[in-house]
C-alpha cells in the first residue's frame, strides 16, 4: 500500500466522499491502518470558488497590465477634463473600491491556503516517528503558548551550535596541520 492512498467515493452528486487510508505513523504499529472519510463539496461554497478564481486572474500578468492600462487613459483624459476635482476624485473612488473588495477576496484566499498548509503540516507530524504528536494543531494556541514553544526550540537550537562549535574545535585540534 502506499504511503497515502485516496479513493473517491460518487454514489450521487450531491453526496460525495473522499476516503483517505492511511498506515499507521508508528512503526510498530505498522500493520494498522487508519481511514479517514472525508465529505467533499462540490461547488456549495460560491464565494470559496469565486475568491479562489478571482484571486488567480486577478493576480496575473494580465491583470496587472490591464490596471496599467486604466491608470494611463486615466493620465491621458486628465487635459480633458482639465485634471478637475472630479477627474481626481473617479481615480481615487475606483482604486477605493477596488482595494476593499480585493482584501476580502485575498484574506480567503489565504485563510485557505494557510489551512491546508497546516493540514499538511499535521500529516507530517503524525507520519514522522520521532515528530511530536503535540506540534499538530498548534496554530489554535494562545499567544503566550506559542511563545513559551518558540522559547524551548530556541533554547535546543542554541544547544545545538554550542554542539557544533565544540565538535568543530576538537576535530581542528585533532587534525594535523601541514
Amino acid at each position: 500500500m502506499q504511503p497515502f492512498e485516496y479513493q473517491n467515493h460518487l454514489p450521487h452528486a450531491s453526496n460525495r466522499t473522499a476516503a483517505f487510508t492511511f498506515p499507521s505513523a508508528r512503526k510498530s504499529d505498522h500493520m494498522n491502518e487508519v481511514s479517514i472519510e472525508v465529505p467533499t463539496r462540490i461547488s456549495n461554497d460560491r464565494f470559496g470558488t469565486f475568491a479562489a478564481s478571482a484571486s488567480g486572474w486577478l493576480g496575473s500578468k494580465w491583470a496587472f497590465a490591464g490596471a496599467g492600462l486604466v491608470i494611463v487613459l486615466w493620465a491621458a483624459v486628465g487635459p480633458i477634463f482639465h485634471f478637475s476635482d472630479t477627474w481626481q476624485l473617479v481615480i481615487n473612488t475606483g482604486t477605493t473600491i477596488v482595494t476593499f473588495l480585493m482584501v476580502f477576496l485575498i484574506q480567503n484566499t489565504q485563510n485557505r491556503d494557510a489551512r491546508a498548509i497546516n493540514l499538511k503540516l499535521n500529516e507530517l507530524i503524525r507520519a514522522i516517528d520521532k515528530a511530536r504528536d503535540q506540534m499538530i494543531d498548534i496554530e489554535k494556541l494562545s499567544d503566550l503558548e506559542l511563545d513559551e514553544i518558540q522559547t524551548r526550540y530556541e533554547k535546543i537550537k542554541s544547544e545545538c551550535t554550542v554542539r557544533q562549535a565544540r565538535s568543530n574545535s576538537a576535530g581542528r585540534e585533532a587534525s594535523p596541520e601541514n
